[in-house]
């Protein structure tokens, strides 16, 4: 099966149903897929051997994607915030890209065209006479890493992993008519891929919202009376932030709130929890790599570790869930066994959705079928996942290894932090110094000897803040992730950002 197998189900099953944009102004099933055809038709005329996406939330998106499977070509949607040279690289990388574009100036070139010509001419062009019917180990998407510490690499998702992550987590056509969700994660993302697929395959209609803010996602959820959502956890505070300030408990309209792509302190989700009372949370723990979600923590769960009192399950509230019925989740050792429940290790993850593969790289898949997420983490007794961060991350002091994102949980505990980050500094005695950056609690007094005197008394003197620095916010991605290069690079003068 391929992506163009699922849309002929959307385009017969829910046709004549709105599914992309609002209850007045938006696309149905069967007009997506003729204007993915038209769109295709434009591909073709421009001999393609990529489109490369450079816009942000829209119907453009959906259209760009579909119309590349219909041509034969991948999609690469490119985050339109890098420098030019950056995009350029990029760019450079495929022979004769076709360039679909919100930038002006980019658009002028001639391999490019701007989205809203490019919506344009979907509707006032005729579909393509001879589409393709990918195979199932043709490239559909290209998504780039994040490229932190290298250039970036190009992840390969094929047909059949995307089709394998929707038919493996998603009903065909379950969802009620009047359903709707926000998206408002950039499409360059894997979550935007994802919630597209998995949503037109549920028939729920897709609202866009291009530019996030707390205010704006609210009146939008309340204006077209969306049933469900998925942020990112910097969103997810923000929003509560947003409802606090302003006396309100969060829309009725909402069934189902999902998030993740970075962790969330437990108070805060705890608070989010009480504002949204009768909409089912899930924490969705995935990679790029694995066609998004492995993972997850259902609307049960939350509730269920919200309300008891014992203490192992009251900690799920900082787990990702278990795994998903297609996939197998293990926790390694340096030896590649294992670990027994709650034993730190390497995550591990294989089954039909995952991809672990990259233009540049080859396959990073095993043998035996794993892939090396390069998280840490360990599994409870009851196969709950716990994430404690990239290995990458891990702070190497006096020769002990030390996750930054236990003292983080113990950090966020206080009452005078709102956010953090934990990060190693090089240091010529110890390898690292621990700091721990801190955005404080609007109206909570606190100073660094105070915090250093908390994790102390809840962790060992070892993992305890070498320096506190405290920041007005975290640096981080659009879609959440705290970016530690960055704040290691505030610090050290030769750690470049």
């Amino acid at each position: 099966m391929n992506l163009l197998t699922l849309l002929d189900m959307v385009a017969g099953g829910n046709g004549d149903i709105t599914l992309l944009g609002t209850r007045a102004e938006g696309l149905t099933g069967q007009q997506l897929q003729q204007q993915a055809l038209a769109a295709a038709t434009l591909v073709r005329e421009a001999s393609a051997d990529t489109v490369i996406f450079l816009g942000g939330n829209g119907p453009a998106f959906p259209v760009a994607l579909f119309a590349s499977a219909y041509a034969g070509v991948p999609f690469l949607p490119i985050n339109f915030r890098l420098s030019s040279d950056q995009i350029d690289e990029i760019i450079s990388r495929s022979t004769s890209p076709l360039i679909v574009t919100d930038n002006p100036e980019r658009a002028a070139t001639s391999n490019a065209i701007t989205t809203e010509d490019f919506l344009f001419r979907s509707v006032t062009t005729e579909p393509l006479a001879d589409p393709a019917d990918p195979d199932v180990e043709d490239i559909a998407v290209l998504l780039m890493t994040s490229g932190t510490t290298a250039a970036p690499k190009s992840a390969v998702l094929r047909h059949r992993h995307l089709t394998s992550y929707v038919l493996g987590s998603v009903e065909f056509a379950s969802a009620e008519p009047t359903d709707a969700t926000i998206v408002s994660v950039p499409p360059y993302h894997i979550a935007a891929v994802a919630n597209l697929l998995s949503n037109l395959f549920a028939g729920r209609r897709i609202v866009y919202l291009d530019q996030f803010t707390p205010r704006q996602w609210l009146d939008t959820v309340k204006s077209e009376r969306i049933s469900n959502a998925m942020v990112v956890p910097t969103m997810l505070v923000r929003i509560v932030r947003e409802l606090l300030a302003a006396g309100e408990t969060g829309p009725a309209s909402l069934k189902g709130l999902s998030y993740g792509g970075a962790k969330i302190s437990a108070p805060a989700l705890a608070q989010a929890l009480e504002l949204f009372p009768d909409t089912g949370f899930v924490n969705a723990y995935g990679l790029t790599e694995t066609a998004s979600s492995i993972a997850v923590l259902g609307p049960d769960d939350h509730r269920d570790a919200l309300a008891s009192d014992d203490p192992n399950v009251r900690a799920r509230l900082a787990s990702v869930g278990r795994a998903l019925p297609t996939v197998e989740i293990e926790v390694h050792d340096a030896d590649g066994s294992p670990c027994a429940p709650g034993e730190v290790g390497d995550i591990v993850v294989r089954g039909p959705q995952v991809a672990g593969e990259y233009l540049e790289a080859g396959s990073l898949v095993d043998p035996n079928g794993w892939f090396p997420t390069r998280d840490l983490g360990y599994l409870d007794s009851d196969g709950f996942l716990f994430v404690q961060g990239r290995a990458d991350d891990t702070i190497i002091r006096g020769g002990e290894n030390i996750a930054p994102a236990e003292i983080e949980a113990a950090l966020s505990a206080h009452e005078s932090v709102a956010d953090c980050a934990v990060a190693g500094i090089p240091d010529a005695e110890w390898g690292h110094r621990i700091a721990a950056f801190v955005v404080a609690e609007p109206g909570h007094a606190t100073d660094a000897n105070a915090l250093r005197a908390w994790v102390r008394s809840q962790l060992r003197s070892s993992k305890t803040p070498d320096d506190v620095i405290f920041l007005d916010e975290l640096p981080t991605t659009p879609t959440g992730k705290i970016l530690r290069r960055n704040l290691v690079a505030s610090v050290v003068s030769d750690v470049p950002a």
